[in-house]
């Protein structure tokens, strides 16, 4: 066994989820007046907390069009037509082969509110998968470790037998803050070139890649 505890990303990581993200944030910024927000910013920002990604999307917003525009998210990413989502293909299947190992845990670290984290374990049948779990509003944003920190002493797990899996710039520098293994995945929002500069100990390039590497 590589690791002890396999801690995942959710958006861009293991859900195909980026394309809704974007299109509910730039309808929301349209509606609650703040205006058009470019795709590729909006994408910029997954893996923050809500309020953090608002905070970087819109520099000076005053909080009440803040909180409209939370709440209009909130409403199109739940309820509006932005866009289907599903697990990658073989993440489902990769996911299976690690629960089989004895020992193992897996837990999610991520951007979401827990109530949207609640939500889509619901939706996709995948809450009993993960041991723990934490999300940006009930500790603090990525890329603050602290979340890590509590998965660790809640698992009771070493840091040196966890590692951090996530697509963004903001799950591996968490993970490096800890001094924890990181591997960086290709197919989400941020570029090779950007994970590269967080030194992480594997990139997969591909979905059975990764699965495979952690099998080991």
């Amino acid at each position: 066994m590589r690791y002890r505890l396999a801690i995942f990303d959710w958006d861009g990581t293991l859900m195909d989820s980026i394309a809704r993200i974007v299109a509910s944030m730039q309808v929301a910024s349209r509606e609650s007046g703040w205006g058009e927000l470019d795709a590729e910013a909006v994408r910029n920002i997954i893996g923050l907390g809500l309020p953090e990604a608002i905070a970087t999307l819109c520099p000076g917003i005053d909080a009440e069009r803040a909180e409209l525009l939370k709440s209009r998210y909130a409403y199109h990413f739940v309820k509006g037509d932005t866009g289907s989502m599903r697990f990658y293909p073989g993440v489902e299947a990769g996911l299976a082969r690690l629960r089989n190992r004895a020992e193992q845990r897996l837990a999610v670290a991520t951007g979401k509110s827990r109530r949207g984290l609640d939500r889509v374990f619901c939706e996709s049948g995948s809450r009993g998968w993960f041991h723990a779990s934490r999300t940006a509003d009930e500790t603090r944003s990525k890329p603050h470790p602290r979340m890590l920190e509590e998965l660790l002493v809640e698992l009771d797990v070493q840091r040196d037998e966890a590692v951090m899996i996530g697509d963004t710039e903001y799950d591996l520098e968490m993970a490096r803050a800890l001094g924890m293994d990181r591997v960086a995945v290709s197919w989400g929002v941020h570029s090779p070139e950007r994970l590269a500069a967080s030194r992480p100990t594997f990139t997969a390039e591909a979905v059975p890649e990764l699965f495979d590497w952690l099998h080991d």
